[in-house]
């Protein structure tokens, strides 16, 4: 069944359906509400379900990994993640259980925990809970719409959505409808924070964007397979991860946060996780920080890592790009435009062409790890560049300093040419139809250097016999 303007059609339903632990009572309406306190508490609701208790949400934050002195000038890496948000099973003992069915939306309005079971069609779960944290346990789910979300977080304080050890897949294969003035373009798409975990699986499919959200968006814990025509996850304010496992295949980036209301969001920070990425477009984007300080990461794309200030300090990096392995570019004026790198191990092949490794429009700074290039051009950068600690090679060969443009055998060449053009044989010519310029009044025309005599402009001097210009030096060749 197609549903254009589903969203509106469910605010004009004037009977709810209530669903209770024991099952569903239907009025023939498409949309189901659930609040917590309508429920009974289910205490085991599946047999791959495992009851596990959690400590309750607290202000208490933890902290995922040591990183460098410098990075907290960054980022405040200390509070990136709740403790809750780092349970990787949800804690069922007040459980409420929801069987979604095919052409009925979910509304969840109260605080709580709500596990979902279900294969279905055209249906979407929707979180509209006012400063409530919700969380959705997903357990062996399957969502197939043609032009709406899976899962669509109207309002609530933050939503995590957790994965059973189970396979679940959300999907929507058309265009996507607008809810009023909201452009719910994601499979997941939510105003408010989202937290993924659990330790399942998770593939999406989109017709435009993976994952989205208008806050922050957290992994960390579960598989996740992303297939989508434009970005796979997207925030608004910061992509965080501590772990996970991500398969992604996108026509547009990988990662994508922007913020152009506020300069010092927009980032991206990464601990851990595994990183398989084949995109079209940018590997990992970010307004103003990418920081990452762990992972292991396997990108191919235009440009693997982009972002006002870039700085790696720890983890394991393989980038195939084919315009800049990382680059750094001026989107938010809150900070410098830098590439840092601390540590880690990182490994880039460039394609041929006009291509870097290295690309800084700024600065760029090399204090330690392990530095492997393979490129027509290793660096480029704008304002300074500094090589304290670490091993650099370039082409199989360890470098000792950074100079700008630097490729093995010589500079980038001027205007991508390499000065041979003129071979002695074709002097410029005056273009046609240009006279000869007006000597100044008064000026001697004898003083003028004068034509050897016999020479008539048709026979110019030729290069002597077994001149080879190809050792002509001036280009810095040898």
């Amino acid at each position: 069944m197609k549903r254009k303007n589903r969203f509106l059609a469910a605010l004009l339903l004037s009977t709810v359906i209530y669903i209770s632990g024991c099952g569903m009572t239907t009025t023939g309406n498409s949309t189901t509400q659930i609040s917590s306190s309508d429920t009974t508490s289910s205490q085991d609701t599946s047999s791959t379900t495992t009851e596990i208790s959690v400590s309750s949400e607290t202000n208490t934050y933890m902290t995922d990994n040591d990183v460098s002195a410098s990075s907290s000038t960054l980022l405040d890496t200390e509070n990136m993640f709740t403790e809750r948000d780092l349970e990787q099973e949800a804690d069922l003992q007040s459980a409420t259980s929801i069987s979604l069915e095919s052409e009925k939306d979910v509304t969840i309005d109260s605080e709580g925990v709500y596990v979902i079971t279900g294969q279905v069609t055209d249906s979407t779960i929707i979180v509209d809970a006012d400063s409530a944290k919700v969380q959705l346990v997903l357990d062996n789910v399957s969502i197939t719409n043609e032009d709406a979300p899976a899962i669509y977080v109207k309002n609530a304080d933050k939503v995590i959505i957790t994965t059973t050890s189970t396979e679940n897949t959300l999907t929507v294969t058309g265009s996507y409808s607008s809810d009023g003035n909201t452009n719910t373009d994601a499979v997941i798409f939510s105003k408010d924070d989202l937290v993924f975990n659990g330790v399942g699986t998770l593939t999406i499919f989109s017709t435009e964007n993976g994952i989205a959200g208008k806050d922050d968006i957290k992994f960390t814990g579960g598989t996740y397979n992303i297939t989508s025509v434009a970005d796979a996850i997207e925030a608004k304010d910061s992509i965080r991860i501590s772990d996970g496992s991500f398969t992604i295949r996108s026509e547009k980036d990988g990662l994508h946060s922007e913020n152009s209301d506020d300069l010092s969001s927009g980032y991206v920070y990464i601990s851990g996780g595994t990183f398989d990425i084949e995109v079209s477009a940018d590997g990992i984007q970010a307004t103003s920080v990418l920081m990452i300080n762990g992972g292991t990461f396997n990108i191919n794309a235009r440009e693997g890592l982009e972002a006002t200030y870039v700085q790696i300090n720890d983890g394991n990096l393989t980038i195939s790009a084919s315009d800049d392995g990382i680059n750094a570019s001026s989107k938010s004026t809150n900070y410098d435009v830098v590439i840092e790198i601390n540590g880690g191990n990182l490994n880039i092949t460039m394609a041929s062409g006009d291509t870097d490794a290295l690309d800084a429009n700024g600065s760029l700074y090399i204090n330690g790890g392990t530095v492997d290039i393979t490129a027509q051009f290793a660096f480029d950068f704008d304002n300074e560049a500094k090589l304290t600690g670490g091993t650099v090679t370039v082409n199989g060969e360890e470098v000792t300093e950074i100079t700008n443009s630097m490729m093995m055998g010589g500079q980038r060449p001027f205007g991508g040419g390499n000065g041979q053009g003129f071979n002695g044989e074709n002097p410029p010519q005056m273009p046609e139809g240009t006279d000869r310029p007006e000597l100044p009044e008064g000026f001697d025309e004898s003083t003028l250097p004068q034509k050897p005599e016999g020479f008539d402009g048709a026979n110019p001097p030729q290069k002597p016999e077994g001149f080879d210009n190809s050792k002509n030096t001036r280009n810095g060749e040898s």
